[in-house]
């Protein structure tokens, strides 16, 4: 895929059967971090808090990735155990309804640790 200056341009440049999918993606995220910037990186769609980017995520043929995912709690990583693939990965099958509560949970987590690397900074 071209790279794309915005979300926007990022979600009619796909298929037409995934644009809802990447639509609900954005949408989670939007409503799980209030105030959050949309931008564009990489190539992909990115959410900034505080001048930091803390979630990414990109549609493929396959799956929606989420990326950075940090590990977190044991009962964070049971939740997302069965999408996680790489360390810092998480992938949901399009050919499977799309977790929007784990998403926001997700997003949560990445928020929380966000914010507790800030105040590291400041300390």
């Amino acid at each position: 895929m071209a790279q794309c200056p915005t979300i926007d341009a990022y979600i009619v440049a796909l298929p037409e059967a995934v644009r809802d999918v990447a639509s609900s993606v954005r949408e989670t995220i939007k409503k799980a971090a209030p105030g959050a910037l949309e931008a564009m990186k990489y190539g992909m769609p990115v959410f900034q808090k505080a001048g930091a980017s803390f979630i990414y995520f990109a549609v493929w043929k396959k799956h929606v990735g989420l990326y950075p995912i940090y590990r977190g709690t044991d009962d964070f990583e049971e939740a997302i155990g069965p999408y996680r693939v790489k360390k810092d990965t998480v992938q949901f099958p399009l050919d499977k309804p799309l977790p929007n509560e784990l998403i926001a949970r997700i997003v949560h987590s990445q928020l929380a640790r966000l914010r507790s690397d800030n105040a590291n900074n400041d300390a």
